[in-house]
């Protein structure tokens, strides 16, 4: 536990609780009532309703939609499927910059709704609901799926065998063995849609607001820190306290599974119903994920000769000091250094919250662990600026910065992906491995890790992918000369001319790719490397 409480601290922790005193603190006192005058507001009130509820049918909704879409993947076996999980992955790592944009192209004014049908969504709540589920869909899918796929599947069958029709085997006996894993991927979506940012900025516009949007607004519109610092805590109790919750009930479920070789579970639909779900999940897929993304391919090839991805190759004295074409790589190096951070923190945490001896200390740090996905990421940026400014900490002209501000976000992936399926790994295989001899380190080697190698890779990739498509934090860091993907889109984005929202349609193709290949990559590894396991 030293090592991942020790990079919280220094690297969540301080630079929050800094940023935070300078908007309460003045004139060496502090000014508690500041939080009371915000409350007070109507509008700050209604800020926080809408928050609240757009997040809670938002996952809802993610749910509804992503949990065939799991079933699929993790029992079916088609042709196409490795090329189709990873197309799923990508819109999560599309900035929310060019999500928004996408579904406002969509469904907005002169959108493809309004062409066919002339229908329009972008000043309805529908479109900041139907652009979370885009962006969400993967979470729920690779999440779950991955502990669907190793569950034994002769456990449902002898039900059945038993007389309980197929809904009640599922609901009496695999939905009991998922409930962890759905219960993480839920608690992931609503953190995710809770500090909404992006999406909600496009298409809310005047009308809907969420606490990030609102954070940002008074930080870097308003300069009003001390509104932004209430509005912060308030983020961060309420995050809090979702999160014990969510741990109190997790640890009332946990149970050892009988976990099995994924290769073993996945098979050829069978019958016409399974052919009409896999086919409805197919659907799904090209209309909600894959159509967003193809306008964004489209309008970049809308100048003859590919001249908005020539032009990224131009030097730009105006917003980079760089082509813009040189944040391809910055992107894929701070991934690849976020990735191994992530990994290593947050594998070192699920080891340790898997102990069932465990003190009140690391049960307590496993809710911690998600904060960084619901503390606002403006915050957490404005914060390194603000307190990583002196030695020996003075990180601000580091390279690093940006990978610690992205595996920051890594982190709970990793241990939310691993969790479920280290704690699935019945105790007494540890136990008899101790009893003949074998040592900590080789108990995890030769019990654990077979075991959790599937669920790791799963982590590692999600820990990129969110690295890639990683925003709020690191458009405060990122150097001009060293720009990312994200921020140069939005960068782009911003400035007014058609050669300049090309080359953002251009920079997002571009992100697409390298993610889709990433992630194919990835899925081809696991496959070799481990079988399906």
């Amino acid at each position: 536990m030293a090592v991942p409480v020790a990079f919280f601290a220094v690297f969540f922790a301080y630079p929050v609780a800094a940023i935070v005193a300078r908007g309460l603190k003045s004139g060496g006192a502090w000014h508690p009532g500041r939080i009371t005058d915000v409350l007070a507001q109507p509008d700050m009130r209604h800020v926080l309703w809408f928050t609240t509820w757009q997040a809670l049918v938002s996952t809802a909704l993610t749910l509804l939609v992503a949990l065939p879409g799991a079933y699929v993947f993790a029992r079916f076996e088609f042709r196409g499927k490795q090329i189709l999980r990873a197309l799923v992955t990508v819109p999560f790592v599309l900035p929310t910059v060019v999500v928004g944009t996408a579904f406002l192209a969509l469904v907005g004014r002169g959108g493809l709704l309004d062409e066919l049908w002339g229908v329009r969504l972008d000043t309805t709540v529908w479109a900041i609901l139907l652009a979370h589920v885009f962006f969400n869909y993967a979470v729920v899918v690779r999440t779950v799926g991955g502990l669907w796929a190793q569950l034994d599947p002769r456990q449902e069958e002898a039900a059945r065998m038993l007389g309980a029709s197929p809904l009640r085997a599922w609901r009496q006996v695999t939905l009991p063995a998922l409930a962890p894993a759905v219960a993480a991927a839920a608690l992931m979506v609503f953190l995710f849609t809770f500090t909404s940012f992006g999406v909600v900025q496009i298409l809310g516009g005047p009308t809907f607001s969420t606490l990030e949007v609102e954070i940002y607004r008074q930080t870097s519109e308003i300069f009003d820190l001390s509104t932004a610092a209430v509005l912060t805590m308030i983020q961060f109790v309420a995050v809090g306290a979702i999160l014990a919750l969510h741990a109190w009930t997790v640890r009332r479920r946990e149970t050892a599974l009988r976990l099995v070789d994924a290769s073993v579970t996945a098979r050829r639909p069978r019958g016409a119903g399974q052919w009409a779900l896999l086919a409805g999940v197919v659907a799904t897929v090209v209309v909600l994920l894959l159509l967003p993304p193809a306008v964004l391919v489209r309008r970049s090839l809308d100048a003859p000769g590919l001249g908005y991805f020539r032009a990224l190759t131009d030097e730009d004295g105006g917003v980079f000091l760089v082509p813009p074409i040189e944040a391809v790589g910055n992107s894929l190096q701070y991934a690849l250094a976020a990735t191994a951070i992530a990994v290593l923190i947050g594998g070192l945490a699920a080891t340790a919250l898997t102990r069932r001896d465990a003190g009140a200390f690391v049960r307590g740090f496993d809710a911690l662990l998600m904060l960084p996905l619901g503390v606002s990421a403006v915050t957490v940026g404005f914060g390194f600026l603000i307190a990583l400014d002196e030695p020996p900490l003075d990180l601000r002209a580091s390279w690093v910065l940006v990978p610690l501000a992205q595996a920051l976000v890594g982190v709970p992936f990793v241990v939310r992906t691993m969790l479920p399926v280290l704690r699935a790994v019945d105790v007494r295989l540890r136990e008899a491995a101790a009893v003949l001899g074998a040592s900590p380190w080789r108990v995890w080697r030769e019990v654990d890790l077979p075991m959790v190698r599937r669920a790791l890779l799963i982590a590692a990739g999600f820990a990129f992918a969110v690295s890639l498509g990683e925003f709020g934090a690191t458009v405060f860091i990122a150097r001009p000369d060293n720009p990312t993907l994200p921020v140069a889109v939005a960068r782009l984005l911003g400035r007014p001319g058609d050669l300049n929202y090309g080359q953002a349609m251009a920079l997002s193709t571009i992100l697409m790719v390298v993610c889709a290949v990433a992630l194919l990559v990835l899925e081809r590894l696991r496959t070799d490397r481990t079988g399906e396991f």
